[in-house]
């Protein structure tokens, strides 16, 4: 079946996932625990999927040794081998899905670069895509934190998306993502680029978060901002996170609780720690290894022309399209696959990478 799904491995991984579940404390993080009970339900389809699948396919080799294949026969076999194919797209895809941290939930945030309101309109437009991308997936999404632009749109946006598979899915979305199109923001329409950056971290569960102890942290509260209900915008309930050794901010105002909302602000807060560290050694590698590190505007990953012959063009896999609707409406599967590939491959030619 193309080499391309490890059925040992695969069972390797749900025994010890398995284990894990039969632990005593399990349920002391629901969501957590929750999880852990997806993942496993994840696997355990693909091994089902994966032994139904082989048993298909031998019936049907059977079949046509037999060579009493009729037209009516014909068309069934069509049919079964039509479900088979995707079948085996599925399986095939979840190789890609070999990182520690594919199976948790996804932490990402948007903001606004150059670009003036312009830029600030294309985050919008991007928070929207996300969302409706969740969606599409059945997640749970949550907007943790979100600053309004001066005229139109948002300066940034932190999103919170959960299910199955969510920073596997999503984990290269992370990058400058360009817009080029007549802007409706000036009285000639004239056409403008905007950037908007794009980051992506997984959520880490308590047992791998850096400890931050409180004589790290500044903390401050204040009123929410934005729409809300009667609880959100008359009290105290946002607060702000800033871990001092690092400069790292975070806010979070999604809650009425100021509580709830400290224990969300710390989570990616942490996140984003765990990534600054990971970003800091992975510079470090590259240094030792020779190559030149850049960051800048000019680096995007993806271009979205929306003027003339509209086109979406991923630059790093050289996949684009014209339906620049459907994917602004969250279709992002073609250069989600697409990454997928580009990455595992990269990886495979070099492991350190």
């Amino acid at each position: 079946m193309g080499g391309g799904f490890d059925l040992a491995a695969k069972q390797r991984q749900l025994a010890t996932l398995q284990a894990k579940a039969q632990t005593p404390d399990l349920w002391s993080d629901p969501e957590q625990a929750g999880q852990l009970l997806k993942r496993i339900e994840v696997i355990q389809t693909e091994i089902n999927n994966y032994q139904a699948t082989e048993q298909r396919l031998a019936d049907l080799a059977a079949l046509a040794a037999t060579g009493e294949i009729d037209a009516i026969t014909a068309d069934l076999v069509q049919t079964e081998l039509q479900q088979i194919i995707q079948l085996i797209e599925q399986l095939e895809n979840s190789r890609f899905f070999d990182q520690p941290h594919d199976d948790l939930p996804v932490i990402l945030s948007i903001h606004a670069g150059t670009g003036g309101v312009d830029a600030q309109d294309w985050a919008l437009i991007l928070e929207r895509m996300y969302l409706r991308y969740a969606d599409r997936q059945g997640w749970s999404s949550q907007v943790l934190d979100e600053q309004a632009g001066n005229e139109a749109g948002i300066k940034s946006v932190t999103l919170r998306l959960a299910g199955p598979l969510a920073y596997g899915f999503l984990r290269g979305e992370g990058g400058t993502h360009r817009l080029l199109r007549n802007s409706p923001f000036n009285a000639q329409h004239l056409r403008q680029t905007s950037f908007a950056l794009v980051e992506v971290i997984p959520e880490l569960p308590a047992i791998e978060a850096p400890a931050i102890t409180e004589n790290e942290l500044q903390i401050d509260v204040f009123r929410s901002s934005g729409p809300g209900g009667q609880g959100v915008n008359t009290t105290d309930s946002a607060v702000r996170l800033t871990h001092l050794p690092s400069g790292l901010v975070v806010t979070c105002q999604s809650e009425r609780s100021q509580h709830q909302n400290k224990i969300l602000a710390l989570a990616v807060l942490q996140s984003k720690l765990a990534q600054q560290q990971a970003e800091k050694l992975n510079q470090q590698k590259q240094t030792l290894k020779g190559q030149q590190i850049k960051a800048d505007w000019g680096l995007q990953i993806r271009s979205y022309f929306l003027y003339g012959s509209q086109i979406i063009k991923d630059h790093r896999t050289a996949v684009s399209t014209s339906d620049v609707a459907g994917v602004l409406d969250g279709k992002l599967e073609l250069f989600l696959k697409a990454y997928w590939l580009w990455d595992w491959q990269r990886r495979q030619a070099d492991p350190s990478a």
